[in-house]
């Protein structure tokens, strides 16, 4: 007789994880909730504090051509800090000089806008509008509230200025700490080489995001300034300036950049010409913004077009209007911080666009 082999105890099943899916869920919510109310209450903080990272990540490949010509690394990052600093100056002074034309259009203007705004006000009431229907409709183009929106919008750039000493400090130790950063994964090894990857596919993305988003805003600020020029709409380089400008703020930037020349063109030369600039700003803009651009930007940047366009209203909410402009930048922080370490999360990131997040053969159906 066979001597029997004795029966291996079975495997002790898995443990019931301590919380339940909705449960985790809710705390992660509730968590996210508390970190971007920290945020946001020190928006004044976190907002310079974003753009003088975008700014050192756009201009750090300057270091790597100059290292390897046998620049000494504290001149490569002197070089690094030079560049920031240049873009910085350049995008300060076309928001000076646009804030500065716009004000002085509006004086010059005013009489133009007053009768504007009593010819819209005739035509809503004419329409069947109410009176407070028609008076707020024509009250846009009152002189006061156009001046108020001016100096409303002079307001958040002069408290967006106030802190770019600050930006200033942040873009010297970020460029410096930069420079100790590129060797990380030498110093450490290949354990920290997932973390690094990470990090490079982040800064990677903001690069190539906001030179999309520059050569876009480039050839549509010149065909908008050409356009306007041709049609006699006064100003057209600061219409021009603006369309670029808004041109970083993803989806609802064409809008921003269309009303104000569109009101002016409406003043000056009357209903055919304010349509002849929405027609414009329509075949130019949303052709080029709206629906060539983002298809590059998604590919750019691996993010969904939904997830871009909500990015936009839920930044700006959080840090204000700064956060139009850094929405990509700080979606894809979150993404990289919060998904991209975490293997389960995997369906998380094929939801918001990453195309590196396939998925696996193994999970595929047969």
């Amino acid at each position: 007789m066979k001597a029997s082999r004795p029966q291996q105890p079975a495997a002790a099943p898995a443990p019931a994880p301590v919380l339940s899916p909705a449960l985790r869920t809710l705390l992660g919510l509730a968590a996210a909730v508390i970190a971007l109310a920290g945020v946001s209450y020190a928006r004044e903080l976190v907002g310079p504090l974003a753009l003088g990272a975008v700014i050192v990540i756009i201009c750090h490949p300057v270091r790597f051509p100059l290292e390897r010509r046998g620049w000494p690394r504290w001149l490569a990052t002197t070089a690094v800090i030079v560049v920031g600093y240049l873009i910085l100056a350049v995008m300060a002074l076309l928001l000076f000089f646009a804030g500065a034309q716009f004000a002085q259009l509006v004086a010059d203007y005013a009489d133009e806008l007053r009768a504007s705004a009593q010819s819209v006000l005739q035509t809503l009431q004419s329409m069947g509008l109410d009176q407070e229907a028609a008076d707020a409709g024509a009250s846009v183009l009152k002189p006061e509230n156009v001046l108020s929106f001016a100096t409303s919008l002079g307001g958040q750039v002069l408290s967006a200025l106030t802190a770019f000493f600050f930006v200033l400090a942040y873009v010297i130790f970020m460029a410096v700490d930069g420079a100790r950063y590129t060797t990380a994964e030498a110093s450490f090894g290949p354990s920290r080489r997932p973390t690094i990857r990470r990090v490079q596919v982040f800064n990677s993305g903001v690069r190539r995001y906001y030179v999309v988003n520059a050569t876009f805003g480039a050839i549509v600020a010149i065909i908008d300034g050409l356009a306007l020029w041709a049609l006699g709409v006064p100003a057209p380089a600061v219409w021009a300036i603006l369309a670029f400008v808004t041109n970083f703020i993803p989806n609802i930037g064409f809008v921003l950049g269309l009303i104000p020349p569109a009101v002016l063109a409406l003043v000056v030369g009357g209903w055919p010409l304010a349509l002849a600039v929405v027609a414009i700003y329509c075949v130019v803009n949303v052709t080029l913004q709206v629906l060539v651009q983002p298809k590059f930007v998604s590919d750019a940047v691996s993010l969904s077009l939904t997830l871009s366009f909500f990015a936009v209203i839920f930044w700006t909410f959080i840090i204000g209007p700064l956060g139009a402009i850094l929405s990509i930048p700080l979606t894809l922080l979150v993404r990289a911080l919060v998904f991209e370490g975490d293997p389960g999360a995997r369906w998380l990131r094929w939801l918001s666009g990453d195309r590196d997040a396939a998925p696996l053969a193994a999970e595929q159906p047969d």
